[in-house]
């Protein structure tokens, strides 16, 4: 392991201003994004009521915008690998403020899918396009870049169901449309990122194309790895939507809280799964990312084992726990991936962001079904088992940060 411990590599590049510049503006609008995303299971309360919807039913939602987002991801980080489309990013933000416009005046159930569907769209487009651009932007720290780029998404996460406890319950479903303002400004950056994305894409390709690297290990080790990491990220975001979709349900089913503190509740584990997400990725950078990712979802075992069991006051304390310490596993596995098949960018954060919302919505499907048959409480002890895949992580090739930043 001391082989592997420095960070500071030689001819690391400082960002350059415009180019940090660049990266925050990716990230406030990760941040916006995501906000408009957990507007959805925050105000799954309101739905509920109003459209007399069943646990199912709400886990049906979840699914059907986050299996879209799942499909597309990918094969929109294969095309764009190929093919740059620079203006992506404005128009995946126009296609979630079309469905936020929608949900918020939704008719009935079928037009809450629809209008979920097109948010799951344009968080399809938004995600590996703006994850190639923060890689882009990194100055070589690519740990780093994914970490603040992801703490704009696990920000806006938290924040999503703050605003929607304090803005959305008190004024209704209709008020939801008020977030498309915040949508507009996020388009603005992005078009502004665009234009910088196609310059930069227009001088790279003047210039002279260096040898293609070679795959950081064999191609059978590079299938096993990448099993493993998927193995990996189904495990974290299979029960991250135990959290996000139900954490409401069962403080209030268990400890009888309003609506209104649950959400707090919500939005304190989520801050500090944003918490979380920022060391992981730099951290990874300085000693490796296998040992972040190994000691990010096993270390988590023992919190999410006890979780069910506890009262209101050490449930809030276990789920910070669980919320920073799972959280900091996401930047290092796609950052690792990204490593192991350099030049894939585009495709790796497609593969990677689409499974975690594949995996969050077929995870609310089940476990919506799973507790209209039996019951949250339920549902949060079995749920709490699934860090133990984290143990897989054993069989990952170990990936220097020198190395990966020769390939990278």
């Amino acid at each position: 392991m001391a082989g592997t411990a420095s960070i500071a590599p030689p001819g690391q590049q400082r960002v350059p201003a415009a180019a940090a510049g660049i990266l925050a503006a990716v990230c406030v609008s990760h941040l916006v994004n995501d906000i408009l995303q957990s507007l959805i299971p925050a105000v799954y309360p309101i739905l509920k009521a109003s459209y007399r919807l069943d646990f199912g039913q709400i886990g049906i939602i979840t699914l059907v915008g986050q299996l879209v987002a799942s499909l597309l991801q990918p094969l929109v980080g294969l095309y764009t690998d190929r093919r740059p489309v620079y203006f992506a990013l404005p128009a995946g933000t126009a296609s979630s403020i079309a469905g936020l416009v929608l949900l918020s005046r939704a008719p009935g159930f079928g037009a809450i899918l629809f209008s979920v569907g097109l948010i799951g769209v344009g968080s399809a487009i938004f995600h590996p396009e703006a994850s190639r651009i923060a890689r882009m932007a990194s100055g070589g720290r690519h740990g780093l870049a994914q970490s603040l780029f992801a703490l704009g998404g696990t920000g806006g996460s938290a924040l999503g169901p703050l605003l929607a406890a304090f803005i959305v319950l008190p004024q209704g479903q209709r008020s939801i449309a008020w977030f498309s303002a915040a949508a507009l400004i996020a388009m603005l950056l992005l078009t502004r990122v665009s234009s910088w994305y196609k310059a930069q894409h227009v001088a790279n390709s003047a210039r002279p194309k260096p040898p293609k690297s070679m795959p950081a290990t064999s191609g059978r080790r590079v299938g096993w790895a990448m099993a493993v990491l998927m193995a990996l990220t189904f495990s974290k975001f299979f029960y991250l939507a135990s959290i996000t979709n139900y954490y409401t349900f069962f403080l209030i089913g268990k400890f009888h809280i309003s609506v209104e503190r649950a959400q707090v509740h919500l939005f304190v584990f989520l801050a500090a799964a944003a918490t979380g997400g920022l060391i992981g990725g730099p951290l990874g950078d300085r000693i490796g990312r296998k040992y972040i990712i190994w000691g990010s979802i096993v270390g988590v075992l023992p919190f999410t084992l006890v979780l069910p069991y506890a009262n209101l006051f050490w449930t809030g304390v276990l789920s910070v726990i669980i919320g920073s310490v799972l959280a900091s596993a996401f930047a290092a596995i796609l950052v690792y991936a990204q490593d192991l098949l350099p030049g894939k960018v585009g495709t790796i954060s497609g593969l990677f962001f689409g499974l975690a919302f594949g995996m969050g919505g077929i995870g609310a499907a089940v476990l919506g079904e799973l507790a209209d048959l039996t019951s949250i409480d339920f549902v949060y002890r079995v749920c709490a088992f699934l860090p133990a895949i984290g143990l897989l992580a054993v069989f990952l090739p170990q990936i220097s940060p020198a190395e990966a930043r020769a390939r990278g």
